[in-house]
């Protein structure tokens, strides 16, 4: 896995931060009118197929194969490329280690990981070793030590490695972080954030379709909860913290400026997946039997270097609406994503909530305002769109991304620290400083360019 790439020239090694979103040509303009990225797909179940969606709707790449070791998700991912006129690219997933094939290839500059989390360091790893731009699906790695080898690789090769978070480009979280960055509510100094999301329809199955109600998971499962619900059975662990933490650690900074010192983790009794099988498949069914170890909700609680605390929940196994629980707070006021309000001394009414609509409209970010139309369709309200065109513009330039290794294990780190914690009574866990010092020099993002 020697290959590297021939359409740009090596730069130097990551590290600094960038703009949010590079220059969003979408017309191949960084490249030559004679080049397009050539790029690959591991992993085309749900998540992959819709990165693959967006791709195909640029003119400036061209897909060179697949990769996914399910047969009806190729055939899926083929109809796609053929209704978008695309040219039937190679196709891999003859074993699990097919993929190694794929990125043996010369003609590939860049690959989008999209497979169970189990998969994504060591194919992250494995793409960075052949010279391959990657870009990665959240959580990046499971325990520290492959947090150090998504770092460890991308320093030892040059190659860039983009953690694929997209709730980062949510219309309202660049508008607060416009607001942040423009220091509406003055100095930081706390958060709240987390992944609040009723997954017990994902986690578990009735054998024969992905969604249908049901008790089954593991081999006799279906899409996610062929793979994702073992997590919950074995581990008691904060699995699934980067779609609250990205966004929070853009507006206070972190790995630029600013670094994750510590942290602690609690969890409450496992109560929510058990009930769930006993309502949908009865108390005889052999997963009620099942002693599920992840708690029902799970909290912790990070301090930064600069001072400010956040405080992350994962509660996914009981009944209720989603929610990504963010607060930004600050000496001059706070925003609270749920009840959509704002409050801002000297600007709101003393000890009364604004509607957060109007300050929203006001901090619109420029990329939404710019290119708002064009994420129309692309999934997850749009911000699907910019987590693509980053991936793909900073590959096009073979820079550094604007969420890069350092971020992705960072980030990761939140799972097997917070397990770590749990396992002992919340005892606070060091976070490994994977920038050797570096976030002390490293300038912060000019988040409210579009360009570079």
């Amino acid at each position: 896995m020697n290959s590297r790439r021939n359409f740009v020239k090596k730069t130097t090694l990551a590290g600094a931060g960038l703009s949010i979103l590079p220059n969003i040509s979408l017309g191949s303009e960084l490249v030559g009118s004679d080049q397009k990225l050539k790029l690959a797909f591991i992993g085309v179940g749900l998540r992959g197929a819709n990165h693959l969606h967006n791709a195909l709707n640029r003119k400036d790449i061209t897909i060179e194969a697949i990769c996914d070791i399910d047969p009806e998700r190729i055939k899926v991912a083929l109809k796609m490329i053929d209704e978008a006129g695309f040219a039937k690219p190679k196709v891999f997933g003859s074993s699990e280690y097919d993929y190694r094939n794929l990125l043996d290839a010369a003609n590939i500059d860049a690959v989008i990981i999209a497979t169970p989390w189990l998969w994504h360091t060591r194919m992250a790893v494995d793409a960075m070793k052949a010279g391959k731009y990657t870009g990665l699906e959240v959580s990046a790695a499971n325990t520290l030590e492959e947090c150090w080898d998504l770092v460890n690789t991308h320093e030892a090769t040059g190659s860039h490695l983009m953690i694929l978070e997209n709730v980062n480009y949510r219309r309202d979280v660049l508008a607060v972080l416009n607001m942040v960055k423009q220091n509406v509510f003055g100095e930081t100094v706390h958060f709240r954030c987390g992944y609040q999301h009723d997954l017990r329809g994902v986690l578990f199955n009735d054998g024969k379709t992905a969604y249908g109600k049901g008790a089954e998971f593991g081999e006799q499962g279906i899409s996610e909860s062929k793979w994702r619900t073992p997590h919950n059975l074995l581990r008691n662990a904060d699995v699934y913290p980067t779609h609250g933490v990205g966004p929070i650690a853009a507006m206070c900074d972190i790995n630029r400026g600013n670094r994750f010192v510590s942290m602690t983790s609690h969890a409450t009794k496992s109560r929510g997946l058990h009930n769930y099988i006993v309502d949908t498949a009865g108390g005889d069914h052999p997963n009620a039997k099942l002693n599920f170890k992840i708690g029902d909700v799970i909290t912790t609680t990070i301090e930064t270097a600069k001072g400010e605390t956040i405080i992350v929940t994962h509660d996914c196994s009981l009944p209720r609406p989603y929610s990504l629980g963010f607060r930004v707070q600050g000496v001059k006021g706070l925003w609270e994503v749920d009840g959509n309000r704002i409050y801002v001394e000297g600007k709101s009414k003393p000890h009364r909530w604004d509607t957060a609509d109007d300050w929203m409209k006001q901090y619109d970010h420029p990329l939404w305002q710019k290119y708002g139309e064009l994420a129309n369709g692309a999934g997850h309200g749009g911000m699907d769109f910019f987590v693509l065109n980053a991936f793909v513009e900073s590959a096009k330039q073979n820079i550094a991304p604007p969420m890069d290794a350092y971020d992705a294990a960072a980030w990761s780190a939140i799972t097997p620290l917070s397990e770590l914690s749990i396992e002992n009574n919340g005892e606070p866990q060091d976070f490994p400083d994977f920038t050797r010092g570096n976030w002390i020099k490293n300038k912060p993002y000019n988040w409210m360019k579009d360009t570079y």
